[in-house]
């Protein structure tokens, strides 16, 4: 008998680079049935990969249990006593994840990683003499990893809706669906990716005019106080920010009939439950290959200024120094967007 195959994959951040990971791993697993795998990355995560066949999910808490070097070689042999892993695919290309990479080598473990291709991305978004062209889809670049340890892969960027049941816990948030569901995701990690909030206020006010409910999605205690203070100030709008879990609200976004979200991990949740998302981009580009997967390129809400991109995570400083990219994105433009999801023929 063969030896069984059993992948030990690793990604630990950001909670989008996460999300763009599971519809590569998903269509391995499908494409592979004779292989099993076990996905190691932080606690908060977890839910993105529930109910997926043949996938054991290891919650590393990074900040505690395995902080530091010494963390992560309890780390290491944590996990190896966990299942005999056949293959490592390293999707970071962390410092972590190269000392856990040659650790597993050492131990037999045939391993691939990322390549990130950073000399085409300082060409991208390098500025003068920018080099404005596609770059490989950072999916793919996971895929990439697969196919070296040889398994065989192909990605179908088919956007598939997987409407998944509101439990009555949602339900007393949102109240039942009897109108257009806008959700709208307007933060990012970076300056460089928002929508001035300002402008995004704008957007709400007049989405709260329309026969829709709008719900707003956020993470840290300034996003909630501000989606809370939109949410008192504008009818028909909801707030669920730290009201749900990842799995709760990715059952509401299955049931929006379209995102609103930066460069970020809104757009990216959109893709895991098949619901279209209008993306406004800043400082980055979709060039860069981090469009959700299955989302389209007429969905992407970007101003054409030269510099642009100056950066690839939205992370470095702007060069005027104004962030004219998105400032000069009209509310219009963004409500011209959603219009195509919020009238109905």
């Amino acid at each position: 008998m063969p030896e069984p195959k059993h992948i030990l994959v690793s990604r630990f951040s950001s909670m989008g680079d996460v999300a763009m990971t599971v519809p590569v791993v998903k269509a391995l697993l499908d494409q592979n049935p004779d292989i099993e795998i076990t996905y190691v990355s932080r606690p908060q995560f977890a839910g993105f990969f529930k109910n997926i066949p043949r996938l054991t999910y290891f919650s590393a808490n990074l900040d505690k249990e395995f902080k530091g070097f010494g963390g992560t070689i309890k780390l290491y042999n944590q996990l190896k006593t966990q299942q005999k892993f056949t293959h490592f695919a390293d999707l970071h290309g962390s410092l972590r994840t190269k000392v856990l990479r040659r650790l597993f080598r050492l131990s037999g473990v045939t391993y691939a990683y990322i390549n990130k291709d950073r000399e085409e991305k300082k060409l991208l978004t390098r500025f003068p003499n920018k080099v404005l062209k596609p770059l490989k889809r950072t999916t793919e670049r996971y895929a990439d990893v697969f196919r070296e340890l040889g398994f065989s892969l192909s990605l179908s960027y088919e956007l598939v809706k997987d409407l998944r049941p509101l439990t009555e816990d949602i339900i007393k948030i949102t109240g039942n669906k009897n109108k257009t569901w806008i959700g709208i995701s307007p933060f990012a990690k970076h300056e460089g990716k928002i929508f001035p909030l300002e402008k995004m206020e704008d957007v709400i006010n007049e989405l709260s005019k329309q026969d829709v409910t709008v719900f707003l999605f956020g993470g840290s205690d300034l996003e909630m106080a501000i989606c809370k203070e939109w949410a008192v100030k504008y009818p028909n709008v909801i707030s669920v920010v730290r009201q749900l879990n990842i799995e709760q609200e990715l059952a509401l976004i299955s049931q929006l009939d379209v995102m609103l979200s930066m460069d970020s991990a809104g757009m990216h949740m959109a893709s895991l439950v098949g619901t279209p998302a209008v993306s406004i981009w800043g400082a980055t580009h979709h060039f860069a290959g981090f469009l959700g997967y299955g989302q389209s390129e007429d969905d992407i809400v970007a101003d054409s200024i030269e510099c642009r991109p100056c950066s690839v995570y939205g992370d470095k400083p702007c060069f005027r120094g104004d962030y004219a990219c998105l400032h000069r994105i009209e509310t219009k433009t963004v409500i011209e967007h959603l219009s195509k999801y919020t009238t109905k023929s």
